[in-house]
């Protein structure tokens, strides 16, 4: 497993960008750089589960570990969904569980710097560096809009 971090600049305050990434309607937007249709189930409050779902019911499960609204959400991912149903931990999913997806708001001069750290397992790497950047894009539209 290996991290990546990737930023954006948006020019508008953090408590705007958290809305663009985290209510529903807009997490449905920026995720759709992933899959298509992709939506998340949870009650979105810290040490809960949250399902990252694809349309036909199939994903992966993480806890919520920390949560500091307009600044951090952090997930650590344990294993995989299927047909809306956390699955027993298998040999792929044990390879990246613990892996954790850290997202940070800082706000410098009126504008947010989205901050993403993540572990990828190795044969994800090129797919969430040509992607990611797309659902960063489209979280920067929807905020400056």
């Amino acid at each position: 497993m290996k991290q990546q971090t990737f930023t954006i600049t948006i020019k508008t305050p953090k408590e705007k960008v958290w809305n663009a990434m985290w209510t529903d309607e807009n997490y449905r937007k920026w995720t759709a750089a992933f899959c298509e249709g992709s939506y998340a189930k949870s009650s979105w409050k810290q040490g809960e589960r949250v399902h990252f779902l694809t349309p036909n019911g199939d994903g992966m499960y993480s806890e919520l570990t920390t949560l500091v609204p307009n600044e951090k959400m952090h997930f650590t991912h344990i294993g995989n969904l299927k047909n809306f149903e956390e699955q027993p931990l298998d040999e792929e999913a044990k390879a990246w569980t613990g892996a954790k997806e850290n997202y940070t708001l800082t706000e410098q001069n009126g504008s947010t710097i989205i901050t993403v750290e993540m572990d990828i397992a190795e044969q994800y790497w090129d797919y969430f560096n040509e992607t990611f950047g797309k659902g960063l894009a489209t979280i920067k539209e929807i905020a400056e809009s």
